[in-house]
């Protein structure tokens, strides 16, 4: 097994916002890119610095940036997934920025509070969001998708740029107008570390979103009255989305944005395989007999919450492995002991007795099913199978339809709860009959199943539905 640490890359969502960032910049700087030469050693690569939404900062080079007219620039970034590459790696994601001022955005009909979806002339979708002080309107170009069925995290009519990247192009936006008040063309977050690097950047961020406009600015130059409007585009979206399943998800004409926190982990197999044995061994060190499994990093943290008595070590993210995570614990229960070399001395490793499941309803379901790895290509078939267990268990043919023409889980879902939460008891005691399978009954399994939300519906313990209020306990498998 290779012990090359696998290199970590960044979504489509964070190479829209560094785009969006470069475009702006250079706009408010009157086409000047020196603002982005953040490499001291390479003045000629040009980079940008965002902030993910785990709080990681990170630089992104931009492949081109330029001028289109005296209010509009556009910049591209070559999407770079690191080590764990997909059809989006290498792709070329674009922003094309257009300044607004007030009086202009006064005809537009999507000027309005909070956000919205219109449509122009054109056709071009469009996604509102600002403040009192300013506006920033997203709009997905040629390459991005557009979402025509429920089920996914945007709703239908809207361009397919998920929540978080959302957010993170909406805050390159306010870091721009912000540092475009200082005289030096640079960040104003790595400026005012260069210059204090004492000062701590998450502190400079927070007075940074807390400064309010000078009251003293004209109104010719008082940049937050500006509308900005960002257009995505991708190229060759088009192209590389008849390689994706958006098509079966109903996004249509393109690719999404995506990204949860806009760093991508390396999921290759053996990789991720071996760092769920070395967090296993990691807990059994610290005399755990309890794992808790998960398949990320937000129904860990939901787990976490749940369980608070385990310690931090017991909880793995497992990704898509159901069944090579369940083996790698029954492994390590068999494994010899260890030997401690400095007091030369035999240690025997704690046991692991047993594994607790806690997962979405979506990956909730594939385990079910018994797939070895939940990976999303599933999902056709996944959507067959719940609609018979649906039939089986409520013998409600119009359930059984809708949930066998549902987009995705997350779709089917609000048709099943808490409608039907008889539905979700047999989704949960399969999991603990696959997880006994892949363990060979070697471990004692719960399974603990959450809503979209992250509140708990299902718990093996008990087969407690809650929000039903009560405990379904005379439920037979079909």
């Amino acid at each position: 097994m290779s012990s090359k640490k696998l290199k970590r890359g960044f979504t489509t969502g964070a190479a829209a916002a560094a785009a969006t960032k470069a475009a702006l910049l250079y706009l408010l700087n009157n086409g000047h890119a020196a603002y982005v030469q953040a490499d001291i050693k390479q003045k000629s690569v040009r980079k940008v610095e965002i902030r993910c939404l785990n709080n990681e900062r990170i630089f992104i080079d931009i492949l081109s940036v330029k001028k289109i007219s005296d209010n509009c620039a556009e910049a591209i970034v070559i999407k770079d997934a690191g080590d764990d590459p997909d059809v989006t790696h290498k792709a070329e994601i674009g922003a094309r920025v257009l300044l607004l001022s007030s009086r202009d955005i006064n005809n537009h009909d999507c000027l309005n509070n909070g956000k919205i979806l219109t449509t122009d002339e054109n056709n071009d979708n469009h996604l509102l969001t600002g403040s009192t002080t300013h506006k920033v309107i997203i709009r997905g170009g040629y390459g991005v998708g557009i979402v025509t069925k429920p089920g996914l995290e945007v709703q239908p009519g809207n361009p397919a740029i998920n929540p978080g990247p959302e957010k993170m192009i909406r805050e390159v936006v306010e870091t721009a107008l912000y540092s475009n008040s200082i005289p030096y063309p640079i960040d104003i977050a790595t400026r005012a570390v260069l210059e204090n690097p004492e000062l701590n950047s998450s502190t400079f961020d927070n007075q940074l979103f807390d400064k309010q406009p000078d009251a003293n600015v004209s109104e010719a130059e008082d940049i937050n009255k500006l509308v900005v409007d960002v257009e995505i585009f991708v190229p060759k979206g088009k192209m590389l989305a008849e390689k994706t399943l958006n098509a079966r998800l109903g996004i249509i004409g393109g690719i999404s944005i995506l990204g949860t926190t806009g760093i991508v982990k390396p999921m290759s197999h053996d990789a991720y395989i071996a760092t769920i044995i070395s967090s296993i061994s990691v807990a059994q060190a610290t005399g755990t007999d309890t794992l808790v499994f998960t398949t990320g990093r937000r129904s860990e943290r939901f787990a976490v919450s749940l369980l608070p008595n385990l310690p931090e070590e017991a909880f793995i993210q497992t990704g898509d492995f159901f069944k090579a995570s369940l083996e790698s614990a029954v492994s390590s229960t068999n494994a010899p002991a260890s030997k401690d070399a400095e007091h030369d001395s035999t240690t025997d490793l704690v046991k692991i007795q047993t594994v607790i499941i806690v997962v979405f309803f979506g990956k909730a379901v594939k385990m079910a099913m018994g797939f070895p790895h939940t990976h999303a290509a599933k999902s056709e078939l996944t959507m067959k199978n719940l609609a018979q267990w649906a039939h089986d268990v409520t013998k409600n043919k119009i359930l059984a339809e809708h949930i066998a023409c549902s987009n995705t889980a997350r779709h089917a879902f609000t048709y099943i709860y808490p409608e039907f939460p008889e539905l979700i008891v047999p989704v949960g005691k399969k999991i603990v009959e696959s997880a006994h399978k892949f363990s060979d009954n070697r471990l004692n399994i719960r399974a603990i199943i959450l809503d979209f939300e992250g509140n708990k519906i299902f718990d093996s313990n008990n087969n407690y539905s809650a929000t039903a209020n009560h405990i379904i306990a005379s439920h037979k498998d079909k």
